[in-house]
């Protein structure tokens, strides 16, 4: 059976700072996306105003390293956030997102939030607060990454 909108919202980083009744006043500005096995949700230096949450599937985060090959830096699970940065800041994408199987995502566009600045300013600043948390985690991961990158090369003694 599908999930409903606000319980897809409920499982991802977004529930764990909005109440039931928060993500349920969330789910109807937020549209639904299918992906198709090797779709592309955006290409790196794309813009957009759009925060993506992985509802099923999975997604291949990569960069382009030059003559039409990239690198996999990471691969999203349901319940991941995406865009989160082009999201607050309206920045380009530094990566691209592609569908590994059929994917579905779904979308909240920065307007229709800040729509709710008036009604529902709490919504609006928890929503902010977990996005903050979202991109915490993946920059407490990518240090780590490289502290384990480092020590490996230092004691290869730069043999890799």
């Amino acid at each position: 059976m599908a999930q409903t909108n606000d319980e897809t919202i409920a499982k991802s980083p977004l529930g764990s700072e909005l109440a039931r009744e928060e993500c349920q006043t969330l789910a109807p500005i937020m549209h639904q996306r299918a992906l198709a096995d090797g779709e592309t949700l955006f290409r790196e230096g794309d813009t957009d105003d759009t925060l993506y949450i992985l509802a099923s599937g999975r997604l291949e985060v990569t960069r382009d390293v030059g003559g039409g090959d990239h690198v996999t830096l990471h691969v999203l699970k349901p319940g991941d956030l995406a865009g989160e940065m082009a999201f607050v800041d309206g920045h380009p994408h530094t990566a691209t997102l592609r569908a590994l199987g059929n994917a579905q995502v779904m979308e909240l566009r920065r307007e229709d939030l800040e729509r709710l600045i008036d009604s529902h300013p709490w919504i609006v600043y928890k929503v902010m607060k977990a996005i903050i948390r979202s991109v915490h985690g993946t920059l407490m991961r990518m240090n780590q990454q490289y502290v384990e990158m480092t020590n490996y090369i230092s004691r290869a003694h730069g043999r890799y």
